[in-house]
């Protein structure tokens, strides 16, 4: 097995999706070895071309390599592949978790891998598939200051901001209540430009106002969701996404759950929920989040 303060190191990644893929991609680009396992053969061949050496199962893709990132849709995915892979890793072994699941379910991996004497963190991220294929993720990552030091470097070939957040399960914590924030802010100035042409006051000039005034945020200056003032946001491409509705709707998930968990009061983050789910229900599921302004336009 490497050692993980090595340069160039034999990795595991397990999840090879939008995000995966781009992310051992880069990983590739930076030097590593990287052991690729997905369920899907299509997936599996896409990263074989970026130089990914495919496996036919989590176990071989992890036998003998010193880091192991997995990049999952759900809890339930993360705590199944990571129970295979711990008849398969060595103690010292680096998992990495870079999926965004619920609280409980990293705290449970993270345990499992105590037991097995590997070094854990969890690691979701910001940023997209965009940023998952430029290289320019952000990594909220939680686990011990020793795992940190060691996956730092490895993160930073797939990303540009490390922000170590705290102890086990705490990069999950982050990645929610963030996500939370941008769920509730971009309900709220989608309201605000609904008003705005209500009132017959244009597009741009409430953008003008609020972008340099204090209702200045990102879902505003970044990710406006109507189209025009920022060129370069979903809602000048018709709402093609960017950060998908059903996405959106998970973390939003996330948070309720996080919140029942420890007893939070997040009335706005509920309402949030709320109207994601019933956007997705309506048809916006594949769509941009920030496209939730018709469903609050056709309803005003």
């Amino acid at each position: 097995m490497d050692d993980i303060n090595s340069k160039h190191l034999t990795m595991g990644f397990i999840g090879l999706g939008h995000m995966g893929g781009p992310m051992a991609a880069n990983l590739v680009k930076a030097g590593h070895v990287v052991r690729g396992f997905d369920l899907m053969p299509d997936l599996l061949q896409a990263a074989t071309g970026a130089g990914v050496t495919p496996c036919r199962s989590v176990v071989e893709a992890v036998e003998g390599c010193g880091v192991v990132i997995t990049m999952l849709p759900a809890g339930k995915h993360v705590i199944s592949v990571w129970t295979d892979l711990m008849t398969a890793v060595s103690e010292r072994t680096l998992l990495i978790d870079c999926s965004t699941i619920d609280i409980e379910s990293s705290r449970h991996v993270h345990g499992m891998a105590k037991a097995r004497g590997c070094l854990s963190l969890d690691a979701p991220v910001s940023g997209g598939t965009s940023g998952a294929m430029a290289g320019t993720l952000t990594f909220m990552v939680g686990g011990e200051s020793e795992a940190f030091t060691a996956a730092e470097p490895i993160l930073r070939a797939m990303g540009q901001k490390i922000i170590h957040c705290g102890g086990a399960a705490m990069g999950q914590a982050a990645k929610i209540c963030n996500n939370m924030i941008l769920g509730i802010s971009m309900i709220a100035v989608s309201e605000a430009f609904v008003l705005a042409e209500k009132l017959g006051l244009s597009q741009q000039s409430l953008y003008d106002v609020a972008s340099v005034s204090s209702g200045q945020c990102w879902s505003l200056t970044t990710y406006c969701p109507v189209p025009g003032p920022v060129p370069a946001s979903p809602a000048n491409r018709d709402y093609q996404p960017g950060f998908v509705t059903a996405l959106m709707l998970k973390d939003l998930m996330l948070s309720q759950d996080a919140a029942a968990l420890t007893g939070a009061k997040t009335q706005l983050g509920h309402e949030a929920a709320a109207l994601y789910q019933r956007f997705s229900d309506a048809g916006g599921t594949a769509k941009d989040f920030s496209a939730i302004i018709e469903m609050i336009r056709s309803e005003t």
